[in-house]
């Protein structure tokens, strides 16, 4: 197994090669002058949760440092010209629709609207092709059209559509906690409880809906192959609220969030690796990088390190036996793969019903029994790659300003095993193989391309993905299997140190929830609360 020293070597490695030697430092210190070493809050890793918080905290008037290992802040959430110049590709997330609703946004707690974050959110949420021509397309907010498109499959399953549709909406007026819950809501809580794929069998006539309603339910990271991810069976309803995206790319949220902090007098600095915690009394009070510099927290630590990773930077029996026991049996989700194109044209997907079609998102996946060859194929340690879950972006489709007029971005992304039967490190040996026969996969479904459209391209295995952002361990985009709420505390055992990012609740994705919660809990400590910092206490 891969160990954290040989991520931040091999990290370091892929930073160069993604993002160039001498990316700029986020902040220096007004006039030249000398940084300075003592802050109220230091906090290790640049992650949007991370970021977030300092953005908090430094609004609260605080001195703020945050350190990034990587050439460039945003963990996530990070955007880059790693094809060709003038093609900017997400790196990992793409879709901000939660944290479009975080308060932080929301209510413009943090007015990163005033430092180049801005959504837009597509018409065309998502497409669903298949390889006989058929298909279903999710429009935002219009359950009507959507349904029209499922009616060419099934009239039946879009005849069910507009009554789960009605129903949901009813469900969403009730009160949560209500003692007495309506039909409808008990349907819906029943039906979670299943696995995604016996849901889906139960709501669906055609295995065209459900296969798309269990491939598309899937990004979440859990497939519905599990009991418990029932909610997968209708995750066309959820995509009907848009899937928002930020132009620019996912990092201009990180981007924006650095320019916030700089604004507020914080400092962020990049390429400055956190590999230990200074601790003093039993109480933590500074970080030491792997350059050996050192920076202390008169206040406290605020990691975003995937804990881990972070529990050997200070000695074991700090952390208590309780709260190693709980990380000790943590497991990985599914890992992920990514592999970037930049392309001549755009990818069109041809209609039944004549003409063509293109959003910003697609998923891909034949046969809904096929969401249950992740898990075996996990278990062995092996591949089979003709119809594993695909989610296909290709953002370009409504925003102009990430590639060249006549061209456009894809990313190709989905489960896949991290442990492969020959190890790991298998990974750099047959990826391009990997990427070759996904890509066959996926023309199939856009004849207007050819692999002659494919100017670069960026293949980023499993492996790749942890070397890039050791916080993904072993591959898993959200840090960690989140179902059973197993959670790292926003206040750590360690006295002075703090948790946030995907290993605290409610766990991965572009939601800002960590970010937000661990800043209240820290300000808590301080003596203010978030009202207070806000101005409204």
């Amino acid at each position: 197994m891969v160990n954290r020293r040989e991520l931040l070597k091999s990290a370091g490695a892929v930073s160069a090669a993604l993002f160039g030697v001498g990316s700029p430092v986020w902040a220096q210190v007004a006039g030249g002058q000398a940084r300075p070493e003592t802050f109220d809050y230091v906090v290790a890793g640049a992650g949007h949760n991370s970021l977030l918080c300092a953005a908090y905290l430094a609004k609260a008037g605080n001195s703020v440092l945050v350190l990034e290992g990587r050439g460039m802040i945003g963990g996530g959430a990070k955007t880059a010209e790693v094809l060709l110049p003038g093609f900017f590709e997400d790196l990992c997330s793409s879709s901000h629709h939660v944290f479009a609703r975080n308060p932080a946004y929301r209510d413009n707690e943090i007015e990163i609207r005033d430092f180049g974050y801005e959504l837009f959110d597509p018409e065309i949420v998502v497409h669903f092709p298949f390889a006989d021509g058929a298909s279903m397309t999710v429009h935002r907010g219009d359950p009507d059209q959507t349904a029209a498109t499922i009616e060419r499959v099934s009239k039946k399953d879009a005849q069910t559509f507009r009554e789960l549709w009605a129903a949901q909406e009813k469900v969403a007026d009730e009160d949560p906690a209500s003692a007495d819950p309506s039909r409808e809501a008990l349907f819906f809580q029943r039906l979670e409880l299943l696995s995604g794929f016996d849901a889906a069998r139960q709501l669906w006539e055609s295995p065209q809906m459900q296969a798309a309603n269990i491939s598309g339910g899937r990004w979440g990271g859990v497939p519905a192959s599990d009991p418990g991810s029932g909610a997968q069976a209708w995750s066309m309803l959820t995509h009907m609220a848009g899937r928002p995206m930020p132009v620019g790319g996912s990092g201009m949220l990180s981007t924006s969030l650095g320019r916030f902090i700089q604004a507020h007098g914080g400092t962020v600095l990049v390429n400055m690796p956190v590999v230990r915690l200074m601790i003093e009394d039993h109480r933590c009070v500074g970080v030491e990088c792997l350059d050996g510099s050192r920076f202390r927290a008169r206040k406290g630590v605020v990691s975003t390190i995937h804990v881990k990773h972070l529990m050997d930077m200070a000695p074991r029996e700090l952390w208590g036996q309780p709260f190693t026991d709980s990380v000790d049996i943590w497991q990985p989700e599914q890992a992920m793969f990514a592999f970037h194109y930049a392309l001549k044209g755009a990818p069109e997907y041809p209609l039944a019903a004549g003409g063509s079609v293109t959003g910003a998102e697609a998923s891909i996946m034949e046969r809904p029994e096929s969401i249950f060859q992740l898990n075996e194929d996990q278990a062995k340690g092996e591949l089979t790659l003709d119809d594993y879950p695909l989610q296909i972006v290709h953002a370009t489709g409504y925003d102009r300003t990430r590639a060249p007029d006549g061209y456009s971005l894809l990313k190709i992304e989905g489960g896949i095993p991290y442990q492969l039967k020959e190890g790991p490190e298998h990974w750099d040996a047959i990826k391009e193989d990997v990427a070759d026969r996904v890509l066959d996969r996926y023309l199939r479904y856009t004849p207007n391309l050819t692999r002659d459209n494919v100017l670069a391209r960026v293949i980023m295995s499993p492996l790749d993905i942890e070397r890039m952002n050791p916080a993904m361990w072993r591959g898993s985009v959200h840090h960690l299997d989140k179902r059973w709420g197993v959670f790292a505390p926003y206040r750590m055992p360690i006295p002075g140190l703090y948790q946030t990012g995907a290993c605290t609740a409610p766990g991965g994705s572009v939601t800002g929830q960590p970010g937000r919660n661990a800043a209240i809990a820290i300000l808590e400590d301080d003596g203010k609360t978030l009202a207070e910092v806000l101005g409204k206490g």
